[in-house]
């Protein structure tokens, strides 16, 4: 289920707040300038469903964003449970980084949380199915999917290379509890 917890940077065992209200938590991202959103598949989608399938599923949504936001590219991503390659994505996934356009993030299936570090606090929002979450141009954060890795989304850029990570050498992200998926 959706949740946000808000924890204090500097004490994150001093949690200011838990939610799985996504009333609440769609109005403190905003306050934050990020956003989520729900969207419904436009038909059902089977369990190995293609990237072409997923991107025509949510084709009016995903549509909709790049005439609102400017994004001009939009894919698919896939990590499943055992990839022996997730622990080391996982670990830069990890590091607190920003972008030079807005990370947006779609999940079609399995969940991950993001974490935005602002201010004196640290927001993790946790994204599963029908969830889009998207975390504005410049802002520190990091992702994290858990020690399982298990996630499809659709990613949309304004142009893939924007989305190179800038990390910041701060290590907040090993201050603050993982995602537990």
């Amino acid at each position: 289920m959706t949740q946000l917890i808000v924890y204090e940077a500097g004490n994150p065992r001093n949690v200011l707040l838990d939610t799985r209200d996504f009333e609440v938590i769609e109005r403190e991202v905003k306050a934050l300038g990020a956003g989520i959103e729900r969207w419904k598949a436009s038909k059902t989608l089977a369990s190995d469903a293609s990237n072409e399938d997923i991107l025509e599923a949510y084709a009016p949504e995903i549509e909709r964003l790049k005439r609102e936001r400017g994004y001009a590219v939009a894919d698919v991503i896939r990590v499943t449970r055992g990839n022996e390659n997730w622990p080391a994505m996982r670990q830069k996934f990890l590091n607190e980084h920003t972008h030079d356009e807005d990370e947006v993030r779609f999940f079609v299936e399995g969940s991950g949380a993001f974490y935005l570090h602002i201010d004196d606090k640290v927001y993790q929002v946790v994204g599963e199915p029908d969830d889009l979450l998207y975390v504005p141009e410049g802002t520190k954060h990091w992702f994290d999917g858990g020690a399982d890795g298990f996630f499809t989304v659709i990613r949309l850029f304004v142009k893939q290379e924007g989305w190179i990570a800038n990390f910041t050498g701060n290590d907040i992200s090993q201050t603050v509890p993982y995602y537990n998926s």
